[in-house]
């Protein structure tokens, strides 16, 4: 498939040895399947993920893969560096090379990181207008204060960028760790909205991406997501549904 989305006519002509022009009778003939229901029309959109069969042939029948892991410290969010393992190098999945990642973590940064080969689900879970909320475990070198909550309420203005954050709901645990649950993600946004205080992260774990968490998965293992994640994350559902109860390391 040589474009993300295409019209089905122009598909057709880029995969077999039909024309554009002979769409229309192999519609009218009902030789072409568009995810198992016979075609309708010339102008039906053709997706990376669209199952396409002509005649007994498959033209098209990539499979959407949503990975979630559980990153450890000193990974990086990478698919190739030199220095460090990759989140790409921890995981074991047939298509891996194929996947990205959406929504990075930082080197000493732990916890749900998500992996796919879907760009148009993984931009919309990362664009700010989304506003997915994200959840993180915090660990702190000084003791933290009813002060640092009402500051992550009103937001705190980042001088370099002339931008004050949107607010977070800051919950302090004990008197050095705490959970904040926050929709943005600048640049090192959480170092530096405790850096506001000169208070220094000790440690630093994402928990959940709006309703995906990592539900038991211990640090390093990673899986598929389940179809009903899938559904509520608004992902691509498969046309063939893979078996969901396998575990990649």
């Amino acid at each position: 498939m040589k474009s993300k989305t295409s019209r089905l006519d122009r598909f057709i002509s880029q995969n077999s040895d039909y024309s554009i022009s002979d769409t229309r009778r192999l519609i009218a003939q009902k030789r072409i399947f568009i995810d198992g229901i016979p075609a309708e029309s010339i102008q039906q959109r053709v997706t990376e993920f669209t199952h396409v069969m002509l005649d007994d042939e498959c033209l098209n029948d990539n499979e959407p893969v949503y990975i979630i892991l559980n990153k450890p410290k000193g990974v990086v969010s990478a698919t190739k560096d030199h220095q460090h393992s990759t989140v790409i190098d921890i995981i074991r999945h047939p298509q891996k090379n194929d996947l990205h990642i959406a929504g990075r973590l930082d080197l000493n940064t732990t916890g749900l990181l998500l992996l796919t080969n879907d760009g148009a689900w993984s931009r919309k879970i990362s664009l700010p207008e989304t506003k997915l909320l994200k959840t993180y475990e915090v660990t702190l070198a000084n003791p933290l204060s009813q002060e640092y909550v009402d500051a992550f309420k009103q937001g705190i203005y980042f001088k370099y960028e002339n931008v004050t954050t949107q607010p977070a709901h800051l919950e302090i645990l004990s008197a050095h760790t705490a959970k904040l649950s926050l929709i943005e993600g600048k640049y090192h946004q959480i170092k530096r909205m405790f850096g506001y205080f000169r208070n220094e992260v000790l440690a630093l774990h994402r928990a959940s991406v709006g309703s995906l968490t990592l539900d038991g998965l211990g640090l390093g293992e990673s899986r598929l997501l389940r179809t009903f994640e899938v559904a509520q994350s608004g992902g691509v559902m498969p046309f063939k549904q893979p078996a969901r109860h396998h575990q990649y390391y």
